[in-house]
């Protein structure tokens, strides 16, 4: 089945956004202003939107016309599309009408104008946080909170019944042309390099993945999502084999592009590669549909245990996804009968965490003054920590850091926080958090994925555990440099372990541009030599290669040997050089984004996930 087409939302342009602000500028009656602000709040949001529906096909060029730099340009422009409408017209329109800074009432009613307005609209959840954000930008009282939360859909909600992928039904047994109606979906300008060959080999794999063994039920249909991916060089094909049982099996495709033609590079179907692949912790993905939410129904049928609410972050719906991380984190305190608490294991420097068992996610807030083990002279200010987490959000962050999700002047129950947690933050972070009777205001919270600290899981990994998440530690760090991030405090315990062995950096009070750092060595000092080496007066983060395996403190021998053994580059001024210098003349270094054995070269045996 095909989705059914979208209308195009218009762009507002220019001249019809100026012609608002002027309507409301005419406006003498509160009543005629109040509605000529809602109006003009409605066409910016569909100025914005249209713009943010472009982004997808925009990167779909940059696919087929191989270029990586459009590609990371696009991705960074539509991270910051959202925050830039809204710093440009906060301004303006508190400028419009400047009662709407002082009296809720007035937002009140321009806020049910505004809801009955957007009711019909597919995408009425964006357009509500939309303008809620440019509430909240127009909002100088600081504990003054602005909903992180939608009104219930209509039932007219427009194209919320559509399906989202084709189903493509089996006939008899798997063979090259379904494969090859599959691999068409992203209707690619360009012709593939070998299509009929792709598919033959495709299906190789999945005849050992689907009939391998007797006890596999047979499928009946591939459901592809009517769209393509694209994030960075790559394009991928996203589907689901349907089972006679009703199971699926994860079906996901990615594809190069080449002078040659377009070419299938890898089968992935684990559910840990899957999940790998979408990570938060990687750039977001562009998908040429605008069915966000069916989209993000469908990858949770291939992820269950991935939270839907990072689902749409990973395609770009990132205040989407806001909403439904909260929600998400309220029905686990709600089946579980917990609160939050302060985060086990060892307190942080800059950030006081806080969460609770059944919750799937961490949660921070900065401290107004670090701890006494502060080791980075004087202290930056809470502003520009939260800056920092900030910045993460908004770059490919290589698979390799946590993404942060970022509240603003949000209200939380009093009830949800523990008695003890609440006087620990009112002691360490008085300047971003305040209580009353009922709530807790938060003047800004980070909100990331739960994993395990490095130094936790390493107390009791076996022998192989160790070595595997050491060396997924050294990819961490490689990604990390090569999309210029440096970790200055390179300490095992800013790292952790994700649910499927990943490794990933997730404390950012320490990130630096690499192309910044500068990189000394002592090694060419002789043995007892007392002389203050001459990168000593140098200002700046300075960055000796051979003492990483002493900062990142891992109390494993055995782990400390196998960082040795699997990472030995990384000891090296030579490959710090190398990376920074490809940096600095503007080179796009590729990631690894999925499993070797996965690529159609390898004949390397799969296994279901």
């Amino acid at each position: 089945m095909t989705q059914a087409p979208l209308k195009s939302v218009p762009i507002a342009g220019d001249s019809m956004v100026d012609a608002a602000y002027a309507r409301l500028r005419a406006c003498g009656d509160v009543g005629e202003r109040i509605e000529a602000a809602a109006r003009l709040l409605l066409i910016i949001f569909d100025e914005f939107y249209g713009l943010l529906c472009e982004y997808p096909y925009r990167a779909k060029c940059a696919f087929e016309t191989m270029d990586p730099h459009l590609s990371i340009r696009i991705s960074k422009e539509r991270l910051g599309l959202y925050s830039s409408y809204i710093a440009e017209h906060g301004p303006r329109v508190l400028a419009a009408f400047p009662a709407l800074a002082d009296d809720s009432k007035i937002w009140d009613a321009l806020d049910k104008l505004f809801v009955a307005m957007i009711a019909d609209r597919y995408e009425a959840d964006i357009a509500f946080s939309f303008a809620h954000s440019i509430r909240r930008n127009i909002s100088h009282e600081i504990w003054r909170p602005v909903a992180y939360s939608f009104p219930p859909p209509s039932k007219l909600r427009a194209f919320s019944m559509a399906a989202v992928h084709r189903r493509l039904p089996v006939q008899g047994r798997i063979d090259a042309e379904l494969v090859a109606s599959a691999l068409r979906v992203p209707g690619f300008s360009l012709p593939f390099r070998d299509l009929k060959g792709d598919s033959h080999r495709i299906v190789k794999r999945l005849e050992r993945l689907l009939y391998g063994a007797p006890d596999v039920p047979a499928p009946t249909a591939l459901e592809v999502v009517d769209a393509g991916f694209f994030r960075d060089r790559t394009a991928f094909v996203v589907g689901r084999w349907v089972l006679a049982d009703s199971s699926i099996v994860p079906f996901v495709v990615a594809l190069k592009n080449s002078p040659e033609g377009i070419y299938a590079d890898a089968l992935l179907h684990r559910v840990s590669d899957i999940h790998d692949l979408f990570s938060s912790a990687l750039a977001n993905f562009h998908v040429t549909t605008r069915l966000y939410y069916q989209t993000c129904v469908f990858l949770y049928s291939l992820m269950p245990r991935r939270p839907l609410g990072h689902h749409y972050s990973t395609i770009g719906f990132n205040h989407v996804g806001k909403v439904a991380i909260l929600n998400e984190i309220g029905e686990q305190m709600r089946r579980s009968g917990e609160r939050f608490v302060r985060s086990p294991g060892a307190p942080g420097t800059v950030a006081f965490g806080f969460t609770f068992e059944a919750c799937a996610y961490h949660l921070k807030v900065i401290r107004d003054r670090p701890t006494t083990s502060y080791k980075w002279g004087e202290f930056p200010g809470v502003a520009t920590v939260v800056d920092k987490y900030r910045i993460v959000h908004e770059i490919n962050r290589a698979g390799s850091m946590l993404d942060s999700v970022m509240y603003f002047k949000l209200r939380l129950d009093r009830a949800m926080f523990d008695p003890a947690l609440l006087e620990e933050l009112c002691e360490q972070a008085a300047g971003s958090v305040q209580v009353d009777q009922d709530g807790v205001y938060l003047r800004s919270l980070i909100v990331q994925m739960k994993i395990i600290p490095l130094p936790v899981y390493l107390q009791t990994a076996d022998e192989q555990q160790i070595r595997e998440v050491i060396i997924s530690l050294g990819h961490c760090i490689r990604n990390n440099a090569a999309t210029n991030i440096f970790n200055k405090d390179l300490d095992s315990r800013n790292y952790g372990v994700g649910r499927y062995g990943r490794i990933f950096l997730f404390d950012y009070d320490a990130v630096e541009k690499l192309t910044e750092v500068k990189i000394r060595t002592n090694s060419d000092r002789e043995p007892g030599e007392e002389s203050v080496p001459d990168w000593f007066f140098e200002e700046g983060t300075i960055f000796l290669p051979e003492e990483l395996e002493h900062g990142m403190q891992l109390m494993s021998r055995q782990a400390r040997r196998c960082f040795r053994e699997e990472n030995a580059d990384l000891l090296t001024v030579e490959y710090w050089q190398d990376v920074r210098q490809k940096l600095l003349h503007g080179e796009v270094p590729g990631l690894r984004m999925y499993p070797d054995g996965s690529k159609l070269g390898s004949e390397a045996e799969t296994e279901t996930g």
